[in-house]
């Protein structure tokens, strides 16, 4: 028996010992291929950048390690990872051309989609050359493969080109069937956000605003499109109208959408054509993951911090399975804002905003922040997609605005949102409430009842505050009177081109125009970009993986699709800031 637990404390022992050298040299292996990848990497002559456009374009990427070792998917196309490449590859005399694999491309914004168009435009000026090839190409993959010198299809492929809606949604009758209604007190006339819940349509104030951007939006991509392929922009109204999405593949070539069609295979031979090349050479390829770790010249003179900010504007930071979404959270903005300010080395801040708002609370104090910080160094915000309501009044103490023609922006009101489960608990589920109280309103938010006139007089009063504190920092950041900001104000969505009209805005253009200010404030000859904050390394991204959020948050939204933003609301919603400066959680562009 004495040997026995004596064979077995050695075995327990060496299993122990082989279990921590495993992983001494698993996670050996883990920092090598990290420390590969990351390597400085030449590129071969003669090569061709590939991008592939599938998957959702986002600010920035939020790729897995893990998932890229393991060959699987990697996440979300960061719209700074592609930016970046492309502006290496135009500088990089060994990349002589770039080949688009288009697919099944969805965006966050048809902003984010034009400024890698934008992109890919002044990557041509350089004299090199675009292929775009796809089997399909949906409407925002096909607005940025336009810009190709080719764009060619497979011959049983597909062009989807149908226009631009957008279909807001509404739950007040779901939520009635169970007991529950919105109390709501806002300002502002176009103030459209809290309709998903206490109406079943768009008022007409909505529409009108709606009926804007999305025209907008549709008239810059018809107008770039058609100067693209030679097409007029009328003959591409008519192609949505005749729904040629449904075409035959060889319309498309009649309609001058697409060059050729061609299978997969004869790919090759149109890059070798290209390259001068024998069309059965071999293509020497560098994807956009490689193209980080490519040699560049920039790291020059004077450090310019770009911060991105994008997401829900929020108090602080969430916790639970389904948190994990990128947020803008107050506290840590402006502790991050206030590192930007003491370090000496940052001589100017582009604040890179993509937000539809949020807590007014977290919009005031990162307002404070940018305030404190252009005391310092200059501060240029540089608005993607969407920078309206909080993400405008976080905006507006710039010292200058740079926004893209289709970004969402303005929005300058505020409302305040209170569920009333009265009903539910008390007809639907049998609870029941007694009282005793010392003062008026010592049952101020009790779910037994609905908040009375005189409680909704206070919360209006104290909605007007806030209004008015927006306004006055909107009216102090663009040297406006407060009457001038009121014209075009009260909850107004505004596209980037007609912001720039009423002075809410200082330039069209994106990042790179941006920067350009930031140095041209900070009296700098020589610049260089550095992003901040820090992506999340690959320890927190282990723990993240290991406790089954990034999984559960993606099954959620592909089960839920649309309905996801307004249910993530809905659950959190004791959790969220009473006072909200924000536009509709989802505008549903499609």
């Amino acid at each position: 028996m004495k040997d026995f637990f004596k064979y077995m404390s050695a075995t327990v022992v060496g299993l122990i010992v082989f279990s921590v050298l495993t992983g001494i040299i698993g996670a050996m292996c883990v920092v090598g291929m990290i420390a590969s990848g990351s390597a400085t990497k030449d590129v071969s002559d003669n090569s061709v950048m590939v991008i592939n456009m599938s998957g959702m374009l986002d600010e920035r990427s939020q790729s897995s390690f893990i998932d890229e070792l393991g060959g699987g998917s990697v996440g979300t196309i960061g719209l700074d990872d592609v930016l970046g490449a492309i502006r290496k590859a135009k500088g990089n005399d060994k990349i002589k051309g770039i080949y688009i694999e288009a697919g099944m491309l969805s965006a966050d914004s048809y902003a984010s989609l034009a400024a890698m168009r934008n992109a890919l435009l002044d990557f041509r000026k350089s004299g090199k050359w675009i292929i775009a090839y796809g089997d399909v190409y949906t409407q925002g993959c096909y607005y940025v493969a336009s810009a190709a010198d080719k764009v060619l299809l497979n011959p049983s492929g597909q062009v989807d080109w149908h226009g631009i809606a957008s279909q807001p949604v509404f739950l007040k009758d779901l939520m009635a069937k169970f007991g529950v209604k919105m109390q709501l007190a806002k300002v502002g006339t176009y103030k459209s956000a809290p309709e998903m819940y206490t109406a079943d349509r768009m008022s007409d104030a909505n529409r009108e605003q709606v009926t804007a951007y999305v025209n907008g939006i549709w008239q810059n991509v018809c107008k770039e499109v058609a100067e693209s392929r030679k097409i007029s922009v009328k003959a591409l109204n008519d192609y949505a109208d005749n729904f040629i999405t449904l075409s035959d593949p060889k319309d498309y070539v009649k309609y001058k959408l697409v060059d050729k069609l061609v299978y997969t295979d004869q790919i090759k031979a149109e890059i070798n054509k290209m390259l001068k090349k024998d069309t059965d050479d071999d293509i020497n390829t560098v994807g956009l993951a490689e193209m980080k770790a490519v040699k560049s010249d920039e790291g020059k003179g004077g450090k310019i911090a770009v911060y991105y900010a994008y997401g829900n504007i929020v108090d602080n930071a969430a916790g639970g399975m389904l948190s994990d979404e990128h947020n803008i959270v107050g506290k840590t903005v402006c502790d991050d804002l206030e590192a930007l300010m003491d370090d000496d080395d940052v001589k100017a801040v582009v604040l890179r905003i993509n937000s539809g708002g949020g807590s007014a609370y977290a919009s005031e104090q990162i307002w404070h922040y940018v305030e404190m910080l252009k005391k310092k160094k200059p501060v240029v915000v540089s608005m993607g997609g969407m920078a309206a309501s909080g993400g405008y009044y976080i905006s507006s103490g710039a010292n200058w605005i740079v926004a893209e023609p289709t970004t969402l922006t303005g929005s300058i009101g505020i409302f305040g949102m209170f569920p009333d489960m009265s009903e539910l608990l008390t007809q639907k589920l049998g609870v029941k409430f007694d009282e005793v109280k010392t003062n008026k309103f010592s049952a101020f938010g009790t779910p037994a009842r609905p908040f009375n006139e005189e409680e909704m007089r206070y919360l209006g009063n104290y909605i007007d505050r806030g209004y008015a504190l927006f306004r006055s920092r909107v009216a102090q950041g663009r040297k406006m009177s407060t009457a001038q900001v009121e014209k075009i104000a009260q909850g107004r969505v505004w596209l980037g081109q007609d912001a720039l009209k009423i002075k809410l805005v200082d330039e069209l253009g994106g990042l790179d125009k941006a920067v350009a200010k930031a140095a041209q404030l900070a009296k700098l000859k020589e610049y260089h970009t550095s992003a901040y904050p820090g992506k999340t390394d690959w320890i927190d991204q282990l723990l993240n993986k290991a406790s089954g959020g990034t999984y559960v948050k993606a099954k959620a939204r592909e089960v839920l699709g649309e309905y996801y933003e307004p249910f993530m609301l809905l659950k959190d919603i004791n959790n969220q800031s009473a006072i909200q400066a924000r536009i509709p959680f989802d505008p549903n562009i499609k």
